[in-house]
């Protein structure tokens, strides 16, 4: 039974497809998931790591004694010794006179000192600290969300450069196809050598794009890599099918992002910081009041004088207490400080809350657009590959130059070209979005 010539086409197209799903299985060890490149990366990158580091430093220095809320206790040792050639001479005059006296003082104690007031600075202190660890946290948040944003553009690069292999490894297969015919054609005397020639030029030249792309796909890969800091040299694939979500809407990001934009949050939380430094500026113009007390023991030995052996010890106590009085205006000048510095951060919130709805904005209108593009060439690639089929068959009956299948061969793969990316930069869209609204995830 004999085929017909659209069956021709399809089985032609199929083998293509058949030859790269086989490539594209040699070539890779492992299949690669988005799921795990961030989860690996969350669990070896660097900077997050540095991030999680500062944080725990963070979270260790708020404490009580940091703050100035407990009392300290100091242990002291003081020992004393002489070797003198000593001489005195009495009223009555009497002289003693000894040399080489030893003489030697010994002092031990512990001692407890502890500011129980100095204006309430020692709770504004506390609090900061509390606060300095919300910032902190807020920093690895920023972090983690940088570094998965990292993650996904790069695994989606792969992702298209992939595809754009596949593509490749489709045209490579065309262009032996048609050599192939160009060669059976030359055989039986209805081609000439120029023919044959022009196919195995193009031929070459699909070659070289393909070497290419397989050098740039390497490099993707090994960055990627390093971005889940893994040994640069694994092998991989990843899943190419790149699947958009068309749901975003600008309201929705805008009110995430108020709540969730880890920039946006550590604005926030400076400004409170800020307000807490205030207030413990102003604890300057109170008092500041302190407790102390001791156990003492003393022992002096003189190997000369009235008393040559003495010892005491016993319980010492008392209170201090100050008051800034003036101090050349710095109080006025520092407290003054400290407001500009408040209202300086609030004017960094509005800053930062307008920068992230521009930012939004206009991300958000690329992402449209990108949207209506990838749906746009993913039709022009399925009428394209129409066309290709269409003009494959007429080159194979010879009824088209080959020129004009060469033609037809290109704009399928530029097709094939533009759609992966016009999906690539559509889920490139949807990742800065997510990111600016701090809800980024997989």
């Amino acid at each position: 039974m004999k085929k017909k010539p659209g069956m021709k086409n399809r089985n032609l197209y199929f083998a293509a497809l058949l030859c790269c799903i086989g490539w594209m299985n040699a070539g890779a060890q492992t299949v690669l998931t988005i799921e795990e490149a961030v989860k690996t990366a969350l669990e070896n990158n660097y900077d997050i790591r540095i991030a999680t580091n500062e944080l725990t430093i963070d979270k260790t220095n708020v404490s009580l004694g940091n703050a100035g809320m407990l009392p300290t206790v100091t242990a002291n040792v003081v020992d004393n010794n002489g070797i003198q050639n000593s001489k005195q001479t009495r009223s009555d005059g009497t002289v003693n006179e000894l040399d080489n006296a030893k003489n030697n003082s010994l002092n031990y104690g512990v001692g407890l000192n502890w500011t129980v007031f100095d204006g309430f600075r020692m709770f504004a202190r506390y609090d900061q600290l509390k606060e300095l660890q919300k910032l902190g946290e807020a920093e690895v948040r920023m972090a983690i969300l940088t570094r998965i944003s990292d993650v996904m553009q790069t695994y989606y690069t792969v992702a298209q450069q992939q595809q754009q292999l596949a593509a490749l490894d489709t045209t490579i297969v065309i262009s032996k196809q048609r050599l192939e015919l160009a060669n059976n054609r030359y055989t039986i005397g209805k081609a000439s050598k120029l023919e044959v020639l022009n196919a195995q030029v193009d031929l070459n030249t699909d070659t070289t794009n393909l070497l290419r792309q397989k050098e740039l796909y390497a490099n993707t890969k090994i960055a990627l890599n390093q971005l889940m800091a893994r040994d640069p040299q694994i092998d991989f694939s990843v899943v190419d099918a790149i699947e958009l979500d068309k749901s975003l809407q600008l309201d929705a990001l805008i009110n995430l992002a108020q709540k969730q934009n880890p920039q946006l949050e550590a604005q926030i939380i400076n400004k409170r910081v800020a307000e807490l430094q205030l207030r413990q500026v102003r604890a300057g113009r109170y008092p500041t009041i302190g407790i102390n007390t001791g156990y003492n023991f003393g022992r002096t030995e003189s190997s000369l004088g009235f008393t040559t052996q003495s010892s005491a010890n016993g319980l010492t106590y008392g209170f201090t207490a100050s008051l800034n009085l003036f101090d050349g205006f710095n109080q006025r000048r520092n407290e003054k400080v400290a407001r500009l510095q408040v209202a300086n951060s609030q004017l960094l919130i509005e800053q930062q809350t307008d920068n992230v709805k521009s930012q939004l904005a206009s991300a958000y209108q690329t992402y449209l657009t990108n949207l209506q593009l990838a749906e746009l060439e993913q039709k022009n690639e399925e009428i394209a590959r129409q066309n290709l089929d269409i003009t494959m068959e007429k080159f194979r009956i010879g009824t088209i130059p080959t020129i004009e299948f060469r033609t037809a061969q290109l704009n399928y793969v530029t097709a094939q070209t533009r759609n992966s990316e016009a999906q690539f930069q559509a889920k490139l869209s949807e990742v800065a979005l997510k990111e600016l609204a701090g809800n980024l995830k997989f």
